[in-house]
């Protein structure tokens, strides 16, 4: 990504259509001089880096449960069951013509805005302090998991002593209680031990000092209680922690300290931001939606930048937030936003791909006798006896905010062989497709390169990434022969189903479903693939007759009621882990 600094040369990218453009010091005469300047090559190598970086945690941090998983069991007696969780549509078919055109409108009207206005720092300013602002919410996520991160490397749930013993922090005892490999408590706790792992714990060797560690551990995992209510538009209750607060202000600082200095550094971090929230907010809903939404933008990248002026002029003119800047002496290196996020969001996909998978993969069908109510042909309905298989899922483990777990619990801090705790264990799946995107996106941007410096001319990354990216999905689904099995996950809900009753072969394996169990009642006349049919099917008729039932009440006497209401409520003690 290097050029003549009279020579623009756009490398795709730009969220929402915007395109970033390369720049740099003078263009060797050869390529092979380029090759030697190991200044230029770090240069690159850090801008790829870094925009496989961010695509590798975003991904992770759009983890959730897949259909193919129960929903995690309590974890201790009369705990409420957690909030299920919500499979978004994502991006739609449609999309996949709106992408495209609702960019290529963006771009256009930018262009003749500029040509309109002369000079665009008009336009420069007014865009800075709209994406900073846009960005804080962004920044306030990234910051928040960078955060909590680091607490959990400081504060781990499990790590390993110096005899090799695995250890489990307990901060309502403020306690240590020493586990076998997979978990199970096998001495009485010390309540006069430090949570900091080893080789952390001689940070603390004093009691003073072990107790002042439980009280920081306490204040970082601590959650309150943040209820916002504000009448006719909604009310808000979540769990907040010292990190979403620390982060908060991070990123209220970070924003305004960029629009005060236009540093290139902060204008990174804002990037990072953006990008990071787009991949916990933007998805394709199946395969099928980010492969046509990808080979859209394809065409639209390629006619942008060789066939209009569009592109160029707008990346050259403005100076926003909207790309990775990397410089080294006189060379600048700059990638487009666009570049990271479009292919990013079907490469999380991939990742949430072989966590489906990989529950998959666990379901069992166990053997049920039922009673099945069909319709004949006349349409009367008619119940029989028959064993059928019950579709058993597995409960999910969630594989979020491991890694700190995973590093302190490894067998070479203490030189000694050792298992993973059950619940480390079983967070744990094969990245097949993700690590093949990867690998994709990690070829593409070669190519990138490689032409940059062969032609001397800006080039369009998405030319290089979609093929590179979608060509490894897909490859290696034809090479596992998994293609129709990819082809068919989706994330709009149909697949999260429970209790459903289904024919297997002589494999074991689910060949036609036949409907759903209620009450020991497996009734063939729903239809399974509408959830909201399947979901509320068993409470019609308690919803029907209890809204006859409040027909026949009185109306109860008006009372005055909240218009705004904002509270901020401490836990009434420290939480068990």
């Amino acid at each position: 990504m290097s050029g003549d600094p009279s020579l623009s040369m756009p490398l795709e990218g730009g969220l929402d259509g915007l395109n970033a453009t390369v720049k740099a010091a003078l263009v060797p005469e050869t390529i092979w001089e380029t090759l030697q300047d190991f200044s230029f090559l770090a240069l690159e190598l850090k801008l790829v880096l870094s925009a496989l970086g961010i695509i590798y945690v975003g991904a992770h941090a759009a983890l959730r449960r897949p259909p193919s998983a129960a929903p995690p069991k309590s974890r201790r007696n009369g705990q409420k069951a957690e909030k299920e969780e919500h499979f978004s549509q994502g991006l739609e078919l449609s999309d996949a013509i709106m992408f495209p055109l609702m960019a290529g409108i963006m771009l256009v009207g930018l262009y003749y805005l500029i040509q309109y206005l002369q000079d665009p720092e008009i336009l420069n300013k007014i865009l800075r302090w709209y994406l900073s602002t846009m960005s804080i919410l962004s920044l306030l996520t990234l910051y928040t998991h960078g955060f909590q991160l680091v607490s959990s490397f400081i504060f781990p749930h499990y790590w390993r002593g110096r005899d090799g013993k695995l250890r489990q922090a307990d901060q309502k005892a403020r306690a240590v209680r020493v586990c076998d490999d997979v978990g199970n408590v096998i001495e009485a706790p010390n309540t006069n031990s430090s949570p900091l792992p080893w080789p952390l714990s001689i940070l603390a060797p004093m009691d003073s000092a072990r107790k002042a560690a439980w009280d920081i551990r306490s204040l970082a995992v601590q959650q309150w209680t943040f209820k916002f209510y504000a009448h006719g538009f909604g009310d808000l209750t979540t769990k907040v922690q010292l990190s979403h607060m620390t982060a908060f202000v991070a990123a209220v600082g970070t924003a305004i300290a960029y629009t005060s200095t236009m540093s290139p550094f902060l204008s990174n971090i804002l990037g990072y931001g953006l990008c990071y929230g787009t991949f916990m907010l933007l998805s394709p809903t199946n395969l099928c939606t980010g492969t046509l939404v990808m080979i859209g933008l394809f065409f639209y990248d390629i006619i942008m930048v060789f066939y209009t002026p569009y592109m160029v002029t707008v990346a050259t003119k403005l100076d926003v937030p909207i790309k990775l800047t990397f410089e080294a002496a006189e060379r600048k290196s700059i990638l487009g936003l666009g570049d990271i996020v479009l292919p990013g969001i079907v490469m999380a996909f991939a990742l949430r791909l072989d966590l489906w998978l990989h529950y998959q993969r666990k379901v069992k069908y166990e053997p049920t006798e039922l009673k099945l109510i069909e319709k004949d042909a006349s349409g009367a309905l008619v119940t029989r006896s028959e064993t059928k298989y019950r579709e058993i899922k597995v409960p999910y483990i969630d594989v979020k905010n491991r890694w700190a777990d995973r590093f302190w619990t490894q067998s070479w801090l203490s030189f000694r062989p050792s298992n993973a705790p059950l619940e480390l264990a079983g967070s744990r799946f094969n990245k097949t497709y993700f690590t093949a995107s990867l690998v994709g996106y990690g070829l593409g941007m070669g190519v990138t390169l490689a032409m940059l410096l062969i032609f001397r001319q800006g080039q369009p990354a998405l030319l290089y990434l979609v093929p590179g990216v979608l060509g490894a999905i897909y490859l290696t689904a034809l090479v596992r022969g998994e293609l129709k099995l990819i082809w068919g996950y989706t994330e709009d809900g149909t697949l999260d189903t429970r209790d459903v009753i289904v024919d297997v072969d002589g494999d074991g394996r689910a060949v036609k479903t036949l409907g759903k169990l209620e009450n020991g009642v497996v009734n063939t006349t729903i239809d399974i693939s509408n959830p909201t049919q399947a979901d509320t099917h068993k409470d019609q008729s308690e919803k029907k007759s209890s809204e006859k039932g409040n027909e026949k009440n009185e109306p109860a006497k008006k009372k005055g009621h909240p218009v705004l209401l904002i509270s901020l409520e401490a836990p009434a003690e420290e939480p068990a882990e």
